[in-house]
């Protein structure tokens, strides 16, 4: 039977579902009813960002993270196993979790399996994400196993810790290409029983293949999120597939320099001077005026256009 809903602290979540992402709270350039007025069903934060601002301990202070930022709807924290690879100039990693250099004031950031998953159930999240080694594309064997070593040995550590009554925990499935090594890890995370698994890495091109390795082996009554995908045909094609959860920060980042989706395949780019006088609408204005908003770089244009990708993207996820 295949999955339609999960029920968490703060609301059902109806698949497939995209995931708005509010690394540190904030989704740039919108607020809150923004969100809601677009149908976003929940939201995406990160502990690691959230650890340097404001703090953990501040936001706790506040009743959790959805106090602090006024979302009421279900939250999905990322550990911060990302950074690992996003920052992974800043970082050592070792047997008992990552050690960063901040990139805001040089401090030293320590990231271990308990500290993530204290921090997550501090915030309140709804789902919280293990601590895993996430690898690059292209990614050797070598380095493949060994985040694949650290990821499960920190995701039995992650599974232990005692989370709040009804909050989700997630396993993350690493290897990057390789088909034994990402089913050898999905196995040995089936015995952990988490309420949800993730498909992590970076896959570039071999997503496809990788989505088939992964896919028919996950149970069909939990929940399957492929962390950091954005495009609309990829989101389809892994639907099809039996993912049911997505983030990525594309439709937000692309609408800040001005790209819009029209439809699953192409966007435009309204910086373009042919829409200059483009009386058509788009999100409820002109593309002319759009076009002025972005050419007098008035942040009202940014806003627009985040919300029309954003809302685009959910109206798409439902039509799947």
């Amino acid at each position: 039977m295949d999955l339609n809903s999960l029920s968490t602290n703060h609301g059902n979540i109806n698949f497939p579902v995209f995931l708005p992402v509010a690394t540190r709270g904030v989704i740039k350039n919108l607020n809150v009813a923004d969100l809601k007025s677009i149908g976003a069903e929940i939201i995406l934060s990160n502990v690691y960002h959230l650890r340097q601002r404001p703090g953990i301990e501040i936001i706790k202070k506040s009743g959790g993270l959805h106090n602090f930022i006024g979302w009421p709807g279900p939250i999905l924290t990322d550990s911060g196993g990302f950074q690992v690879f996003s920052l992974s100039r800043l970082r050592n990693l070792g047997e008992q979790g990552v050690e960063f250099i901040s990139e805001l004031d040089g401090k030293k950031i320590v990231l271990t399996p308990n500290l993530v998953m204290r921090a997550q159930k501090d915030l309140g999240s709804d789902i919280a994400m293990v601590l895993d080694v996430c690898t690059p594309h292209p990614c050797p064997r070598k380095e493949a196993e060994q985040a694949v070593r650290l990821t499960l040995k920190w995701a039995k550590i992650c599974r232990d810790f005692k989370m709040a009554k009804g909050q989700k925990v997630f396993g993350i499935i690493q290897g990057a290409i390789f088909k034994d090594l990402r089913e050898y890890c999905l196995k040995e995370l089936l015995k952990l029983d988490f309420d949800g698994y993730a498909i992590g890495g970076e896959c570039g091109e071999d997503l496809p293949e990788v989505l088939d390795m992964i896919c028919p082996l996950v149970p069909k009554d939990k929940p399957l999120y492929l962390m950091g995908i954005g495009k609309p045909q990829d989101i389809r094609a892994a639907v099809k597939k039996g993912v049911h959860m997505f983030d990525c920060v594309l439709p937000t980042r692309e609408a800040r320099h001005g790209r819009l989706y029209i439809d699953e395949n192409n966007y435009i780019n309204i910086t373009n001077s042919k829409y200059q006088d483009d009386f058509s609408e788009i999100f409820g204005v002109s593309k002319a005026y759009l076009h002025h908003l972005f050419k007098i770089k008035e942040p009202l244009g940014q806003r627009l256009a985040s919300l029309h990708n954003l809302k685009f993207l959910l109206s798409f996820m439902k039509s799947l």
